[in-house]
């Protein structure tokens, strides 16, 4: 019988059978408390999803271009490309 869900005790009375299923049928899911609580993962699968994360990293300014409020970069280039000349400021004596 085949199961991707697993009891943690099930799971760790038959730790051999729940990694030859996660490497045959996929991601098994081990449960407490009818919760689930953790995954069994081939290797291969694990690594494809790092080199996925890895490859969905974006610099900052780029994720800060795509927030719902892009009129914030309109006005944050303006005032930088605004000149500042500083204050002028009398220092009572």
């Amino acid at each position: 019988m085949s199961t991707n869900i697993w009891q943690i005790q099930e799971a760790k009375n038959n730790l051999s059978v729940v990694v030859a299923q996660a490497c045959t049928d996929g991601v098994q899911t081990i449960t407490k408390h009818g919760k689930p609580v953790a995954v069994v993962v081939a290797i291969e699968d694990f690594q494809n999803l790092k080199r996925r994360s890895v490859k969905k990293k974006r610099p900052l300014l780029e994720v800060l271009r795509r927030c719902p409020a892009p009129e914030i970069f309109t006005q944050l280039e303006q005032q930088r490309n605004t000149p500042d000349f500083g204050r002028t400021i009398t220092l009572d004596e």
